[in-house]
């Protein structure tokens, strides 16, 4: 994307300069809540895996991903309540938000209700009848079903207060009970190893984390309470806007309900064909992806207010300037940790669980493969939410996305490979990419040909020319720490070279320019 900004586009960044500092700063702030939390948390995973064992990290993982595969009936609303709070602070109608935060809570309430109904009828059927579960090892199963069920149904309570706080861009409460709650999820870890034998180490861990979501819920409620007065609930049926709520969830359920069948649905049909140690191995793949895609995300958190507030306030050129930016910027976050990863899979798994799995490897170079395409849809999906008009949109890509479980199963029924599922997942996100280019050129107008310039090509351009060096050096015959380190350094060296070089324009290079002599020069001082 070299120099097809020009000059209209910097002078949109200085007229929503104000703008521009608080996603930056919101950022930053979410940015070092990450790297804290992947630190705690890839250290986490470890423990977990050699205090549980393979065989109860397993069960954790496909348990609490079942009981996880019932968010398709409250997602589609949860993303509904964080666009309509959005758009309305971006209106500027008080009135109208005090209205959407209550109807939210009742909804909200409502679900909870009909989910744990469901899940304690059909949900303890299927973990007790059709899940493969090692002998001895059912009981367990059941505790851990139990409790994760009564998070699941306070974590859909505390969806209002965690997208006011989001909405209002209040990003370092956010971020500081993020890093809280990383804290005390590591102390519940530690416990598990001073335990007496007699205790059951996967139920006192599930119960803690039930305890550890309710002291969460106390803390959003009380700070959305004293900083936003929509977030004092109030008894109120408004009609036309819980039919504009209900409408809109609707048809954004059939995308979250492909989502969540794609991680969760997957996992369950993995479990009936391999059982639990490869449930235990996707699990560990996927805290790797959540631990990288936690960067972007976080991100994307910061940008995605500003991008429905522009929708909003029908500024469309700044919009479609955050949209091209933060899908460049957001894949060359994901590269740089990527890159070291992707090539030095095998070495950093063992550095940091000590037993590997089987197939663990070649699924988290799956899943980091999925999470750099799907990067570059994530700003699309939220214009696409921003607009409100979603029902054409969500019966193309979401039908798309639904085929990832019947394919994978039939794919597995057949006698494919385990990793399938993810190689399934890469082929489809692709296709919904190209579907949702398509469709948002209608929406928003936005330029297919413009995107495929500015935005892939620049990021395919950017990625080739980033393998080149780390490529070589895996032929490197050397020791073992020694090649890491040096190719760990060569990977995030070309990475950045090639994004500044290749990636970035005149403008972005001098502001890269700027910021580093700034810093060198305050470091020099100190």
């Amino acid at each position: 994307m070299s120099k097809s900004d020009g000059s209209p586009v910097e002078d949109l960044i200085v007229s929503h300069s104000e703008d521009t500092r608080r996603v930056a700063k919101n950022t930053l702030m979410l940015y070092g809540r990450m790297l804290f939390s992947m630190l705690v948390s890839l250290y986490t995973s470890r423990v977990i895996l050699n205090t549980l064992g393979v065989e109860d990290y397993g069960i954790q993982n496909v348990v609490g991903g079942f009981v996880g595969m019932f968010s398709l009936l409250s997602g589609s609303l949860s993303t509904a309540i964080g666009r309509f709070l959005t758009f309305e602070l971006g209106k500027g109608n008080k009135d109208r938000l005090a209205r959407v935060f209550s109807t939210s809570m009742f909804v909200q309430f409502v679900i909870a209700v009909i989910v744990v109904i469901l899940i304690e009828t059909f949900g303890v059927w299927f973990i007790n009848n059709k899940m493969v579960i090692p002998e001895g090892r059912l009981t367990a199963a059941n505790w851990l079903f139990q409790f994760s069920t009564l998070s699941f149904a306070l974590s859909l309570i505390s969806v209002p207060y965690n997208a006011s706080i989001i909405s209002h861009e209040h990003m370092k409460v956010f971020a500081s009970v993020g890093i809280f709650e990383v804290v005390a999820r590591l102390m519940i870890v530690i416990s598990l190893s001073f335990l007496p034998a007699t205790f059951d180490k996967l139920i006192f861990y599930s119960f803690m984390l039930l305890a550890l979501g309710l002291v969460l819920q106390c803390i959003y409620y009380t700070y959305c309470r004293k900083h936003f007065e929509e977030c004092e609930f109030q008894f109120v049926f408004d009609k036309s806007l819980l039919k504009e709520m209900l409408g809109f969830a609707s048809w954004n359920f059939i995308g979250v309900s492909s989502a969540v069948l794609r991680d969760q649905g997957c996992n369950v049909v993995l479990n009936l064909f391999w059982g639990p140690t490869l449930n235990a191995a996707r699990g560990i793949a996927q805290q790797v992806s959540n631990a990288v895609g936690g960067f972007v995300n976080n991100f994307m958190t910061a940008v995605n207010p500003q991008i429905t507030k522009s929708y909003a306030a029908d500024e469309m050129d700044y919009m479609m300037m955050l949209v091209y930016r933060s899908a460049r910027y957001s894949y060359y976050l994901l590269l740089i940790l990527s890159l070291p990863v992707l090539f030095n899979t095998e070495y950093l798994i063992d550095l940091w669980l000590g037993q590997v799995p089987d197939h663990v490897e070649l699924y988290v170079q799956l899943v980091l493969i999925n999470l750099l395409c799907e990067s570059v849809s994530n700003p699309l999906i939220t214009v696409m939410l921003a607009t409100g008009r979603i029902r054409n949109y969500q019966l193309v890509v979401g039908g798309l996305q639904l085929l990832n479980l019947p394919i994978s199963y039939i794919l597995l029924r057949l006698g494919f490979f385990p990793e399938i599922i993810s190689v399934v997942a890469i082929v489809l996100s692709i296709s919904c990419l190209a579907a949702r280019l398509v469709m948002l050129q209608g929406m928003v107008g936005l330029s297919v040909s413009g995107y495929l310039k500015k935005v892939i090509l620049n990021l395919l351009t950017v990625s080739i020319v980033a393998v080149v060096f780390p490529i070589l050096v895996s032929f490197w015959d050397c020791p073992g720490f020694l090649k890491f380190i040096t190719s760990c350094f060569i990977c995030v060296l070309s990475t950045c070279i090639s994004i500044y070089y290749i990636g970035c324009n005149s403008g972005e290079r001098e502001f890269i320019k700027e910021k580093v002599v700034s810093f060198m020069s305050r470091f020099g001082r100190a």
